[in-house]
Formats: structure tokens, C-alpha cells, sequence
């Protein structure tokens, strides 16, 4: 039986309005869930696999996933001490600063987990960026009270990663499909491809996402789909996405966008794309 589970985090790019039409195009009979760009889970928590191998390179995402996994109620009591006192912009600097500090170390730990999860919902538009050196910039939001998580859903979360199948990496995308069979299930939702020369948001992890890993990921879909694998992608709608995925099923959907600075630009197409 399914959890009720949801993403813990804001998340560019996350797929709660195309939650349904993606489940539905998931194949009925797959031998494991691949998702090589794990960001928020939406699609692998609607799913719920029994066995299923996610990645991302935000390593302190994948850290979220991993103390999830570990021990929730961990995550869950820091940050509770972490929601005890009201917000203001020195505290969110402070914490800001701590959670940078731990990234420096390496500190991988459930602090820096639930760090994680208290600056998502503190920071400007739930935006993750980092600078050159791998260290979070976003500014405060303002928020002052509130929860920033929901502690059954954590627990759910943390259940469903320990009763499953799940192996969780962190690294490239080509990396994460080692070991990827015949009858294995492949979604792909990586960084869009752009929709102008002004909309390129790739700041999730230091290194960005470029034009040649579009092409990579593009060869990479067509020689899993020569090795008898299904696999499903999504991306912006536009010329350069439909030239790299030439040959495979495209489907054009209207969206909603809550990223972008400027309200009037908060609506576009995105395109779900498979080789079945």
C-alpha cells in the first residue's frame, strides 16, 4: 500500500502539476525505477517503486535522502529546534552560515539535512543556488513564523526508503545508469534546456548544466532505448529539445511556473517524451 508522501523541499523545476500525467505514462510492467535527477521526488513518491535507484549531483540533497533513509526522526527533531524560535534576517544568515560551513566540512549529517529543509522554506522563492565555491547565496524571504516541515510526511518518507529497494547516488547522470537492463525504466528530468538567453537557471549544484550535457543526455536516452530500455524524459517545448529527441514520441502540455520573478511569465509549455 502507498504512503502519502510529497517533496520536502521547493524545488525548481518540480513536477506536482505534471505529477499525474507522468505516473500515468510510467509502464505497468518495469524491473527497476531509474530517476538520474532525483531533485524533489514527486515522481518517485507518486510512484513508489519497490525498486528504484535515484540520483542528483546537489549532494545536499542527496544527503536529505540518505538521513531520511537513516533515521527521520533525527531529521525531524533538529528541525524542530530549528522552528522553536521565530526567523529574522540575522537568524537566517546565521543558520545560512552554519549550514555553509557544513557543506565546507563535508559534515553530512542530519543537522545538515534539516539545514537543508529550514532554508528551503526561508529562503527567497524557494530557490537552490550556489556560488562558484558550492556554497548556498539565496537571500531570506521574510518569513518569521511557520513550520518548515511536515513531520508525518518525513516519517512517510523515510519509511517508504527503508522498506523499499531504494539505492540513492549521488553523480553524473551517464554514472547513475551503470547497470541500467532490458525490462529497467529510465525517467530523466534534468535541468530544461533554456527558453531564452536570460531563463538559464542551472545553479543547483556549482557546475551547471550545459548545452553538451543536453547532447549527452540525448545520446545517452537514444543508446538505452537501442539496449531495449524504456525510458521517458521532459524538458521545455522548444526547437532544440525536438531536434535532440527527433524519432521519439513527443507530447506539448501547457504549464504553470512560480520561479520566475516576473508573474506575466509564469506560464509556458513543457513537452513528456518517450520511446514507447
Amino acid at each position: 500500500m502507498k504512503l502519502e508522501i510529497t517533496p520536502f523541499v521547493k524545488w525548481a523545476g518540480g513536477k506536482k502539476q505534471l505529477l499525474d500525467r507522468l505516473c500515468e505514462r510510467i509502464p505497468e510492467n518495469c524491473n527497476r525505477y531509474y530517476e538520474p535527477f532525483i531533485g524533489g521526488g514527486a515522481v518517485l513518491f507518486g510512484f513508489q517503486p519497490e525498486r528504484a535507484v535515484i540520483n542528483d549531483t546537489n549532494t545536499q540533497l542527496i544527503n536529505v535522502y540518505r538521513q531520511l533513509k537513516n533515521d527521520a526522526g533525527a531529521v525531524t527533531e533538529a528541525l524542530r529546534i530549528l522552528d522553536a524560535e521565530p526567523c529574522s534576517a540575522d537568524i537566517y544568515l546565521e543558520k545560512r552560515r552554519i549550514y555553509n560551513e557544513k557543506i565546507k566540512m563535508q559534515k553530512n549529517d542530519a543537522e545538515c539535512a534539516a539545514l537543508m529543509i529550514w532554508i528551503n522554506k526561508h529562503c527567497f522563492n524557494g530557490l537552490y543556488r550556489v556560488n562558484s565555491k558550492g556554497l548556498f547565496n539565496v537571500p531570506y524571504n521574510n518569513k518569521v513564523t511557520g513550520a518548515s516541515f511536515d513531520e508525518q510526511n518525513l516519517i512517510n518518507i523515510g519509511k517508504y526508503l527503508q522498506n523499499a529497494d531504494v539505492d540513492i547516488r549521488s553523480g553524473d547522470f551517464e554514472a547513475a545508469c551503470e547497470g541500467v537492463q532490458k525490462g529497467d525504466f529510465v525517467y530523466f528530468d534534468s535541468p530544461y534546456v533554456p527558453v531564452s538567453d536570460t531563463a538559464n537557471f542551472t545553479d543547483y549544484t556549482k557546475d551547471g548544466f550545459s548545452c553538451d550535457d543536453h547532447v549527452r543526455l540525448a545520446s545517452l536516452a537514444q543508446k538505452l532505448t537501442e539496449k531495449g530500455v524504456k525510458v521517458m524524459l521532459s524538458n521545455h517545448d522548444v526547437p532544440m529539445v525536438h531536434e535532440l529527441y527527433w524519432g521519439f514520441r513527443i507530447e506539448s502540455i501547457d504549464v504553470k511556473r512560480s520561479i520566475n520573478r516576473d508573474a506575466s511569465k509564469r506560464t509556458g509549455r513543457e513537452v513528456i517524451i518517450t520511446n514507447y
